[in-house]
């Protein structure tokens, strides 16, 4: 039979969280990380939780309610309870969100070598590129 939050008693909550925070950690890599959350959680349920670390991302980097609400169709109620969250409420999740700007920093870095000749030669040859600016 299923059980409401507020049936569980204070233990058992403690050691359901707990339970799930000691799997959780031990998931390596981004492909596990994948697999586990697709496992545990439905596709509506990740996709809330991406749209909140992109709201994040966006209130960290100095977008107004108004600004996040247009873009991303979000409530002023979501976006508020993430702000609080960033706060100082959930420490984890500032951290969490300089991890992922990192990566998405990599991943930007990936893209330009790949696609372009010049920031490879740029790359490989920094020196050369002293005496001749990128033009503008």
């Amino acid at each position: 039979m299923k059980k409401k939050m507020s049936e569980l008693s204070e233990q058992e909550r403690i050691k359901t969280l707990d339970t799930l925070y000691t799997a959780a950690s031990g998931v390596r890599g981004r492909d596990g990380m994948k697999q586990f959350l697709k496992g545990l959680l439905t596709e509506s349920e990740r996709v809330m939780l991406g749209r909140r670390i992109i709201i994040a991302r966006l209130l960290l980097q100095g977008a107004d309610y108004r600004e996040i609400a247009e873009r991303l169709g979000a409530g002023h109620a979501t976006i508020r309870m993430v702000e609080h969250w960033l706060s100082g409420q959930l420490p984890g999740y500032e951290s969490a969100i300089q991890e992922a700007e990192k990566e998405f920093g990599k991943r930007e870095f990936k893209k330009k070598y790949a696609t372009s000749m010049l920031f490879r030669l740029k790359k490989r040859y920094p020196l050369h590129f002293l005496l001749f600016p990128e033009p503008k």
